[in-house]
């Protein structure tokens, strides 16, 4: 899929209508009618890893359960959340298995970690789908080009710095968790743009939970070292980004250096439009979803999912990302219905919003 077909998905949310189907975690939630291809009522367990970063209960999560829904409506949902500690969602996942979960859908907290719950699953002959972080020896797994998201991102860095008439200078770079598979992955695609770009890495930090509060403290602390010739900075996502951004603005770093991020949070996007951030990365949740769904309900049905492709011998749909910066963003999540004008151009974000040419009208 290309950059430019991913922008004409329609996402059309729903997100409060979908309120009253959201399950508390560890609960069943039971749909009602006869969805196509639901072969009985399955038990289907979603496992996401944690919500400091907002996607996970505010897109994930709703549109997996509509998603399971179209596609079995006869399916339960067993719904857990890690909090970011894998042993907690190793609990999780035995908790689910017990309550006879027949497919575990597996966002992990640690990608080594869940290995060791997708084998404890699969000896149950209870299939495992590695959803958005991949995961050794799963049955199935949907994410986005993760490669591609770095380069992505490094990429729109350079492009602003140079269009802005820099070509050297420093570049703090902020990666994500040393737990999380993507990361490194988001860190190759990032080095093998920055590295040869002329610009210099000056300090780089792997970001422990994908905290913003360690971000932003890790970025306090190398001012003194590299604010006079900072440029630039290389965030892996929205809340390591927002981090770094304040640590910035703390330490009275003006005019403030373009940042990078990922996930689209609408706090990004705010900063996005006010001028503080300078891009995110867009990644459609809801083809995500949809795949991971369908491609449950066929394991649990003991078929075979459709995939596009294959990670490391597992079958897998692989989506692509789109870089959002603030000429696109009506075109990217306003025209998905992620989020309403009405959302990004609250008061305190009026007159940006007036500037970048984003209004209701």
């Amino acid at each position: 899929m290309s950059f430019s077909a991913l922008r004409l998905v329609g996402l059309g949310l729903a997100v409060s209508a979908l309120a009253t189907s959201l399950v508390a975690c560890g609960k069943d939630d039971t749909g009602s009618g006869s969805g196509s291809g639901s072969g009985g009522a399955k038990k289907v367990a979603l496992l996401l890893p944690e919500s400091k970063t907002t996607r996970y209960e505010a897109l994930d999560r709703p549109l997996f359960t509509e998603a399971l829904k179209a596609a079995c409506g006869d399916c339960q949902l067993i719904y857990s959340n890690a909090d970011q500690d894998a042993a907690k969602q190793q609990q999780q996942a035995e908790a689910a298995l017990t309550q006879g979960a027949n497919v575990l859908v597996l966002d992990p907290v640690d990608g080594k970690a869940a290995a060791a719950v997708a084998a404890s699953a699969k000896a149950q002959s209870v299939p495992v789908v590695a959803y958005d972080r991949f995961i050794e020896n799963a049955n199935y797994y949907v994410s986005f080009e993760n490669e591609a998201v770095g380069k992505l991102q490094a990429q729109t860095l350079v492009d602003a710095l140079k269009a802005a008439g820099k070509t050297s200078g420093n570049l703090a770079m902020i990666n994500g968790s040393p737990t999380d598979p993507n990361a490194a992955d988001f860190k190759k695609g990032a080095h093998s743009v920055l590295d040869s770009s002329g610009f210099k890495i000056a300090a780089e930090f792997d970001t422990p939970d994908w905290s913003p509060d360690k971000a932003q403290g890790w970025m306090e602390g190398q001012l003194s070292a590299i604010k006079n010739g900072l440029v630039g900075v290389y965030a892996a996502n929205d809340g390591t980004a927002g981090g770094a951004i304040a640590a910035l603005k703390g330490g009275g770093v003006k005019p403030l250096p373009p940042v990078t991020g990922q996930d689209s949070e609408l706090a990004a996007i705010q900063r996005i439009i006010a001028g503080d951030q300078a891009m995110t990365i867009y990644k459609a949740v809801k083809p995500q979803a949809e795949a991971a769904a369908k491609g449950a309900v066929a394991l649990a049905n003991g078929g075979k999912p459709e995939s596009t492709t294959e990670k490391n011998g597992v079958p897998s749909t692989i989506l692509d990302p789109v870089a959002v910066t603030k000429d696109n963003i009506k075109d990217t999540v306003v025209k998905d219905n992620i989020y309403k004008v009405t959302d990004i151009c609250t008061a305190s974000f009026a007159a940006a919003c007036t500037a970048a040419g984003l209004s209701a009208n």
